[in-house]
């Protein structure tokens, strides 16, 4: 079996699972359960197929598979590295999504699994699709449509809560129209020489560019903004990401916005690549300049990392915080293909190198953004589940009651504001190597490097808040009560299992980059088209799975058994110098004043934190609006 047959297969398990879990929608248990296999088994066929291609090259390099034609358009499946490692990613949050979603469904006693189930396996069915599809048209648009209405009806679970329909209705509208934008995008530049069903086919689409920018180079300006308006959408890059992502992560549930922001999100970013990096042919590079599209990248992307995660820091709401910080997380990425695309026109060999780093550190932004987010978001999930709201400001002391969610949360936390050690350091370091050493060629890369670092910092102080208010302060009256009447507020072991898999991930990432990036290194080696031949070549970079990640000249770019010798011999002196006084650690309640302890108005909440921010910030927007909040019963 081919990976392009194992893809269409596992759609058609999808669709049949589908069928299967509504028909069987009395039983929410066990409908849940068929969901979850039927998960697993669409991951089985991809997964084996995904690694067999990432070791051993596409099954036909030159001719993608076709299955069906209907109405003089062909339906063509392609499987090479970039496909195969972002079909992983979708097969593993999906499976955790699933798996998650089980018991969370019946947590909505009055809710039937028929308005869950059969759309979450559709709408991973439909992702699947878009990640392999060929054809930029008709049947782009039937595997978009497949992915966007069941997740549109996904949304729509507790339609009876304020502010979920509205929510829904725009996420379907900004959905629509990002496909439309890509869909007028591939037609500006179609209409070439192709054989029957064929015209609108990525391939015949990159044939055509050459002679296209030889007579009408504006069509090709125009046919990328385009892809960058649509595909823009999809990221929630600024300013787009702003209008509709807050509010369409915290109206969908927990599992689903987890595959929303995990894998759904990923779909705008691999349109990106495979429109800035394998559309335009290498050889067209002296007739037509792409470093301004690589400018006009980087400096989106800066903006929208900046925006998203200032307007994060002033959110009290879990999911609005994490939907907010999904938009900055994914300027990261942006950033980086802005810088790959800046500088690879350049030729020279060193600023080559430093293009396909840059392009290394961006995906493995998307596969880190997707695990922390995915595991973020199942965890914001459990927080819902264990005290019936959302905000921040009603939680507090859940670290004696949560512990396993403590722990998931705070990995994480970590691991999304790039702290080492962690997952997402390792490709944030990445971005900033490859933006900073490539100011050299391009100066604008320093300042969005200074930024991207700075706002990291950022990310760091949104998660202090948002692990230390919901573990660590005080016991709020809502968790009180909840534990008087629950007694153990822990999700079970359905629901850990998903958080805790995504966290060793984290983990496992940040202490063998190494070995990751040989994975990344045979993405680009089996996916040589456009750019990226010569991002292939020219990258130069050498990792050995334990030794870390060494570059040009063989500079060392990260090395995680130096870092924990460094932070492990600071911790020993520390320690050392606060016991050479002698003294005894005391600890005892605060003093206030004697006023009553227990009042809740003097327990450090979520809107305590930050007040300067916000108040400086107030001009970016994204201010709390109580009436556009998702409110709890």
């Amino acid at each position: 079996m081919t990976p392009e047959q194992a893809v269409l297969l596992s759609i058609g398990i999808c669709a049949a699972g589908a069928v299967v879990t509504l028909l069987l929608s009395m039983s929410k248990s066990l409908s849940g359960w068929l969901s979850f296999l039927t998960m697993v088994a669409s991951g089985v066929l991809i997964v084996p197929r995904a690694v067999q291609v990432l070791t051993s090259g596409p099954a036909n390099p030159h001719h993608p598979e076709a299955f069906y034609t209907l109405g003089g358009h062909t339906l063509r499946l392609y499987v090479d590295g970039l496909s195969s490692i972002f079909l992983l990613l979708a097969v593993l949050i999906g499976v955790c999504a699933a798996l998650y979603s089980i018991v969370h469904v019946e947590k909505f006693p009055t809710k039937s699994a028929a308005m869950y189930h059969p759309f979450l396996l559709l709408f991973v069915g439909g992702m699947y699709g878009i990640l392999s599809i060929t054809d930029t048209m008709w049947f782009f648009c039937a595997f978009w449509q497949l992915m966007t209405i069941p997740s549109f009806i996904l949304m729509l679970f507790e339609s009876e809560k304020p502010g979920i329909k509205g929510a829904a209705f725009k996420y379907l509208v900004f959905m629509e129209a990002a496909m439309v934008a890509a869909m007028a995008g591939a037609a500006m530049i179609a209409g070439g020489p192709a054989e029957p069903g064929l015209a609108y086919d990525f391939d015949v689409l990159s044939e055509g560019i050459p002679a296209l920018v030889a007579t009408n180079p504006g069509a090709l300006t125009g046919c990328l903004a385009l892809f960058l308006v649509g595909f823009g959408i999809k990221v929630g890059m600024w300013p787009f990401g702003q209008l509709w992502v807050p509010d369409a992560y915290a109206a969908a549930p927990s599992p689903v916005t987890a595959l929303i922001s995990g894998v759904m999100s990923k779909t705008g970013v691999y349109g990106l690549m495979r429109t800035f990096l394998w559309l335009v042919p290498a050889d067209v590079l002296g007739q037509y300049d792409m470093s301004r599209w690589g400018m006009a990248l980087a400096i989106l992307g800066t903006i929208t990392l900046f925006t998203g995660t200032m307007q994060g820091m002033k959110q009290d709401d879990t999911k609005r915080l994490l939907a907010f910080s999904s938009v900055g997380q994914l300027g990261y990425i942006i950033l980086a293909l802005g810088a790959c695309v800046a500088l690879v026109p350049s030729g020279d060999n060193r600023l080559l190198a430093l293009a396909a780093i840059a392009f290394c550190g961006g995906l493995l932004h998307a596969i880190n953004h997707g695990i922390f987010k995915g595991l973020l978001f199942f965890s914001a999930g459990s927080l819902y589940q264990a005290t019936g709201t959302q905000d921040l400001n009603k939680m507090g002391g859940l670290w004696k009651y949560m512990p396993v969610t403590g722990f998931a949360v705070l990995i994480a936390s970590f691991g999304i504001a790039g702290v080492p050690l962690l997952n997402g350091f390792v490709s944030k370091w990445s971005i900033y190597v490859a933006t900073i050493q490539g100011s050299t060629s391009a100066k604008y890369l320093a300042v969005c490097a200074i930024i991207a670092i700075l706002t990291s910092a950022m990310t760091l102080a949104m998660y202090i808040k948002f692990f230390g208010v919901a573990f660590l302060s005080r016991q709020s009256t809502v968790v009180k009560q909840q534990a008087a009447k629950q007694g153990n507020l822990e999700v079970g072991m359905t629901q850990q299992l998903p958080q805790l898999i995504m966290a060793l991930l984290c983990i496992v990432i940040g202490l063998a980059p190494g070995a990751v990036y040989q994975v990344l290194g045979q993405v680009l080696n089996t996916s040589r088209q456009g750019f990226a031949e010569k991002l292939a070549d020219a990258n130069t970079m050498s990792a050995g799975a334990t030794t870390g990640l060494f570059a040009i000249g063989g500079g060392a770019l990260y090395v995680p058994i130096v870092i924990a010798i460094v932070l492990a011999v600071a911790f020993v002196i520390v320690y050392t110098f606060s016991k050479q006084g002698g003294s005894t650690r005391k600890s005892g309640d605060a003093w206030l004043c004697g006023y009553a302890r227990e009042e809740e108005c003097y327990r450090y909440a979520a809107s305590n934190f930050y007040g300067e921010i916000k108040r400086c910030f107030g001009w970016l927007g994204g201010n709390p609006r109580p009436q556009t909040r998702i409110k709890e019963d």
